[in-house]
């Protein structure tokens, strides 16, 4: 088996073929812990959002300084790649979803979090995120893909979300790709609300991919996150490329 970091063609190999952990897995970026969706359960300690939609985060923050909101939608887009947890908050999704709609000609939404430090202040779980231009983004578009970071050090994926082909169908590029995806979800990260933002396109049902930490560290020389390393595009590893190349490749029309 390849050592981590070792290039075979264009794939960087996940070294990580053991199966996935059957417990429920938090969100952790720092000392900080949280989910996306589903209450917490008795194992699981995490912060309950600061902000419950985002007119009272709007009301608190002020846009420019503390967050960005990006968009772009390509005439006939069908697909999105949305990041509502970008920036600093879930790192380096905003990137991961920009290359890919950008590479697939595809709309693209991120929710950027540029605050100093305290961005998780500014992170709404995606069955509440009301942002209007999400919300106007997504409901053109047939097909929707959702970039979150989940924790853990093992390299793995675990795909939530209710279109249940898109999701067979990424599972297999990614797997083919020398990436390892999780065969089963846990119940804080399955996606299945129809009130998250990756369910809220014309079909209603949507992709939420979410990385682990160790995975997404893969993507950039070093393993670093830090918010200037993962803005400059010479930083990221083949892993990188290989990844959003997968993902686009099972997408409708790609």
């Amino acid at each position: 088996m390849p050592r981590t970091g070792t290039r075979i063609g264009a794939v960087l190999l996940v070294s990580s073929l053991a199966p996935a952990p059957t417990a429920a897995p938090v969100y952790a970026h720092g000392a900080l812990a949280y989910a996306h969706s589903a209450p917490a359960g008795p194992a699981q300690t995490r912060p309950a959002d600061k902000y419950t939609g985002y007119a009272q985060l709007a009301a608190h923050e002020t846009e420019g300084r503390d967050y960005r909101r990006e968009q772009r939608f390509p005439r006939g887009a069908r697909v999105a790649h949305i990041a509502v947890h970008g920036g600093a908050i879930e790192p380096p999704t905003t990137q991961l979803a920009n290359h890919s709609a950008r590479a697939g000609r595809h709309a693209y939404y991120s929710f950027t979090a540029v605050k100093p430090s305290g961005n998780r202040d500014l992170h709404i779980t995606a069955d509440r995120f009301d942002e209007p231009k999400a919300r106007r983004l997504v409901a053109r578009v047939d097909y929707t893909v959702a970039w979150h970071g989940a924790a853990g050090a093992r390299a793995t994926t675990y795909i939530g979300g209710r279109d249940t082909e898109l999701i067979r169908r990424i599972a297999a590029e990614l797997r083919a790709a020398g990436f390892t995806v999780a065969r089963s979800v846990p119940a804080g990260l399955r996606g299945r609300s129809p009130d998250n933002i990756t369910n809220r396109n014309r079909r209603g049902k949507g992709v939420q991919l979410e990385i682990s930490l160790g995975q997404r560290k893969r993507f950039f020389t070093g393993g670093r996150l830090d918010r200037a390393w993962i803005g400059d595009p010479d930083n990221r590893t083949g892993a990188f490329h290989a990844y959003t190349a997968a993902v686009n490749r099972a997408l409708p029309g790609s």
